[in-house]
C-alpha cells in the first residue's frame, strides 16, 4: 500500500487536471449557444427550436449580466457597462424574435457569442485576476 503522501500528491495531480480553464469554459458555453441559434434557424420549423435556443442564450447572458452587476469592484465600471450593454441588447432582441421569428435577425446574436467567445480563445492563457473571462472579453469584442 502506498503512503498517505504519495496518495495524497496522486490525488491533487489528477484534481488538477480536471480544472477547466475560466475563459475556455466561457467561450465554450458561448459557442454552444451560438450554435444552437444558428442550428434553430436552419430547422424546417424554426419557431420551437428557435424558442429554445433563444431562452438557452438569454440563460447564459443572464448569468454574465448578474456577474457583470454583482463585480464587487473584480470588474472595472467600463467593462461592467459594456457587458450590461451587450446582455441589455441581447435580451431585447430574443424579446422581438419572440414576438415575431425572424432567423435573420438571429444572425447578431450568433455574432456576438462567436465573437467574444473568439476573443476569450485567444486570451485563454493569460490571467486576469478575479475577473470572469466572458465579462472581460465583452469589453473588447464590443
Amino acid at each position: 500500500m502506498h503512503d498517505p503522501h504519495t496518495r495524497a500528491a496522486t490525488a491533487y495531480m489528477h484534481q488538477g487536471a480536471a480544472v477547466v480553464d475560466q475563459r475556455q469554459l466561457e467561450a465554450n458555453v458561448l459557442l454552444k449557444a451560438a450554435n444552437l441559434l444558428d442550428a434553430a434557424c436552419r430547422e424546417p420549423q424554426p419557431h420551437r427550436p428557435l424558442e429554445a435556443a433563444l431562452l438557452h442564450n438569454r440563460k447564459l447572458w443572464t448569468v454574465f449580466a448578474a456577474e457583470a452587476a454583482d463585480g464587487a469592484g473584480r470588474l472595472p465600471n467600463d467593462l461592467r457597462n459594456n457587458i450590461g450593454s451587450i446582455a441589455i441588447f441581447v435580451f431585447k432582441r430574443t424579446l422581438e424574435l419572440m414576438g415575431r421569428p425572424e432567423p435573420a435577425k438571429v444572425d447578431a446574436l450568433i455574432e456576438i457569442n462567436r465573437t467574444i467567445a473568439a476573443g476569450l480563445m485567444s486570451r485563454a492563457g493569460a490571467a486576469v485576476s478575479g475577473q470572469g473571462a466572458a465579462t472581460a472579453a465583452a469589453g473588447q469584442a464590443v
